[in-house]
C-alpha cells in the first residue's frame, strides 16, 4: 500500500517523505440538473481537498455527450480556469479529488472513470477501498476482460457492464452488491445520478439541495461552499437514484442494496481526515475534536506551563485540553502552508531540513516552557522525534505528548493509506516508555478507545458490537479481506507505463 517517494507525493509535504502520515483515498461530489454542474463540482472539490491532492477529474454531460476533464495535481491547479470549465457542459456532472491508496499515480486512474455501455455511458467515482476488488479484477480478466487501469473502480465498470439488468440503476444495484469494503459511491448516466454507501457506512456521504436539485458530497463543507442545504446522510447500504424526468422534474428513488447492517462510521474521520467545520453522522467534526483534548487532559494530566497543538489537526484536541487543564494554550509551532508547492523535487539536503521546511517553532511561546505537545495520531512516530528537538532547540524545559487517538496497531484495507503492521509506532515498541524514549519527550500519553468513543459518540465502545469501525485501534475489522485472507492485498498489478 505504500507509495515510492514522487512529484506527487512531494506536493504533500515533508513529513509524508517518512511515511508518517496518514492519507484518506479521495472525496466524491456530484449535482444534477443544475446549469452550473461543473462549476459547482469544482467549488465542491475544492472543500474536500483536503481528501486527495494526487489528481483531480470531473465528467459532465450535456445531453448530447459526456466531457471529462481529468488532470493530475490540485483542484485549483486546473479547474480555476475558464476555458477548462467551458470544455465542462451540461446540467449533470461528478467529481472526484484522488488520493492513491490502490492503483498507481497516473492519470489514466484518476476518476471518474467512463465507460460505454450497452444501456449507454456511464461515469463512476468512488471513495474508499473494495476488499475484494483484485480478486475480482482476477476473475473477471480470466473471463476475458481488458483493464486499462489499475483502479478498482474499473472493476464496478466491467461488473455494471456485465450485469442482466435492463436498466443502468439495478445494473449498479447489482455490481456493488458483489463488492466488499469500505466505499461512497457516486455515478451519472445520460439522465441520472446515482449515489451508494456501503452496507457498513465506514465511508460517509449526505446529501443536499441547491435551488432545487440534488447534490451528493463526501463532506458537509462541500455543500456549504456552494449554498447548499444539507438534507441527509444517505444510509449505510443506500442506493439514491435522481433522474431527471422528460417535463424536467428530477424523481429521486431511494432503494437498500445492503444487509440491513448497523452502521460503523470510520472514526478517522473524526480523528485525522474530515474538515472540522463538517458534520459527520450527525456530529461536528470539530466539537468532536475537542472532547478528545478535553478526554485526553482528564486521562493523561501533566503539569505544564503551556499547551502547543501540532498543527493542523492537534489544534481543536489542544484547545480542550487547555479547556479543561486550565494550562494556557499558544501556538507554539507554526504550520508553513506552502512547502510543498516550493519544493517539487526535494533534494537529500533539502530533505535533511525535515520537519523545519512545514512547522517551526515559535520561540517566545517555548522557551523556558514546559511543553504539552497535542497531536491528533502518531503513525510511524519519526516525525514527533523531529518536532520534539525542534521544540528542545527552541529552549523547551520539558517536553510532553499527549495524543488524542489510541496507539494504531493495525493497517487499514478501507481506503486509509497505512504503513504496514511492522512500522507502526506502536509494534516497534513493547512498552510505552521506550516509544517515549525513541521521540525524546519527558512523558507520552495516548487517549483510551474509550475516551475517544465518549469523545464522538458520548459513550463507552459496545466490545459485542461496536458503533464505530475502529480496527486500525483494535484489530477489529468489520468486513472480509478478501484481497489480504488470498494473499493480494497490496499485490502490484502490472501495466505498462506511463508519463501521462
Amino acid at each position: 500500500m505504500n507509495q515510492p517517494i514522487s512529484q506527487a507525493s512531494a506536493i504533500h509535504g515533508f513529513d509524508e517523505l517518512d511515511g508518517d502520515t496518514l492519507h484518506e483515498e479521495c472525496g466524491v461530489f456530484g449535482v444534477l440538473g443544475h446549469p452550473d454542474a461543473a462549476t459547482l463540482t469544482a467549488l465542491g472539490l475544492h472543500a474536500l481537498q483536503h481528501r486527495g491532492q494526487e489528481a483531480a477529474g470531473i465528467v459532465s454531460f450535456d445531453g448530447l455527450r459526456f466531457h471529462s476533464e481529468r488532470r493530475m495535481g490540485l483542484v485549483g491547479d486546473h479547474y480555476t480556469d475558464p476555458a477548462t470549465i467551458a470544455r465542462l457542459p451540461g446540467n449533470i456532472s461528478i467529481g472526484h479529488n484522488r488520493y492513491s491508496t490502490t492503483g498507481e499515480v497516473a492519470l489514466r486512474n484518476v476518476q471518474p472513470l467512463f465507460a460505454e455501455l450497452e444501456v449507454g455511458g456511464i461515469a463512476v467515482a468512488h471513495n474508499g477501498n473494495f476488499t475484494n476488488g483484485l480478486t475480482l479484477r482476477r476473475q473477471l480478466i480470466a473471463g476475458g476482460a481488458i483493464c486499462q487501469s489499475t483502479s478498482d473502480t474499473e472493476v464496478v465498470l466491467h461488473l455494471i457492464a456485465r450485469s442482466r439488468y435492463s436498466s443502468t440503476a439495478d445494473r449498479f444495484i447489482d455490481a456493488i452488491r458483489q463488492m466488499e469494503g469500505g466505499y461512497s459511491m457516486l455515478a451519472i448516466t445520460r439522465t441520472k445520478l446515482i449515489a451508494a454507501r456501503d452496507p457498513t457506512g465506514i465511508r460517509p456521504l449526505v446529501m443536499g439541495e441547491l435551488d432545487g436539485k440534488p447534490v451528493f458530497a463526501s463532506e458537509t463543507c462541500a455543500l456549504d461552499i456552494i449554498g447548499a442545504k444539507f438534507v441527509r446522510d444517505v444510509e449505510n447500504g443506500e442506493v439514491i437514484i435522481c433522474e431527471i424526468q422528460s417535463d424536467g422534474s428530477i424523481s429521486i428513488d431511494a432503494r437498500k442494496a445492503g444487509n440491513g447492517q448497523p452502521e460503523r462510521l470510520c472514526l478517522f474521520e473524526y480523528v485525522y481526515f474530515a474538515r472540522p467545520d463538517s458534520v459527520v453522522g450527525g456530529r461536528s467534526v470539530y466539537v468532536a475534536r475537542k472532547n478528545m483534548g478535553i478526554n485526553l487532559a482528564k486521562e493523561a494530566p501533566v503539569e505544564a506551563d503551556v499547551v502547543v497543538p501540532v498543527p493542523d489537526g492537534g489544534t481543536p484536541a489542544a484547545l480542550g485540553y487547555a479547556q479543561e487543564s486550565g494550562i494556557p494554550f499558544e501556538y507554539g509551532i507554526i504550520r508553513n502552508h506552502y512547502v510543498g508547492r516550493t519544493f517539487i523535487e526535494p533534494t537529500q539536503q533539502i530533505r535533511a531540513f525535515g520537519v523545519k521546511l512545514k512547522h517551526s517553532a515559535n520561540r517566545a511561546m517555548i522557551e523556558g516552557k514546559r511543553v504539552v505537545l497535542v497531536d491528533d495520531s502518531i503513525v510511524r512516530g519519526t516525525t514527533s522525534l523531529k518536532i520534539v528537538q525542534m521544540i528542545r532547540e527552541a529552549g523547551a524545559k520539558e517536553v510532553h505528548i499527549r495524543v488524542a487517538s489510541p496507539m494504531i496497531y493495525y493497517p487499514d484495507f478501507y481506503g486509509i493509506d497505512t504503513p504496514d503492521a511492522e512500522k507502526l509506532l506502536a509494534n516497534q515498541y513493547d512498552s510505552l516508555e521506550a516509544m517515549c524514549r525513541f521521540i525524546g519527550a519527558d512523558s507520552l500519553q495516548f487517549l483510551s478507545i474509550n475516551g475517544l468513543y465518549r469523545a464522538v459518540g458520548g459513550e463507552d465502545r459496545n466490545n459485542a458490537r461496536p458503533q464505530f469501525t475502529d480496527h486500525y485501534f483494535t484489530g477489529d475489522y468489520p468486513t472480509r479481506l478478501l484481497d489480504k485472507d488470498g494473499e493480494t492485498m497490496g499485490r502490484k498489478v502490472s501495466l505498462l507505463t506511463s508519463n501521462g
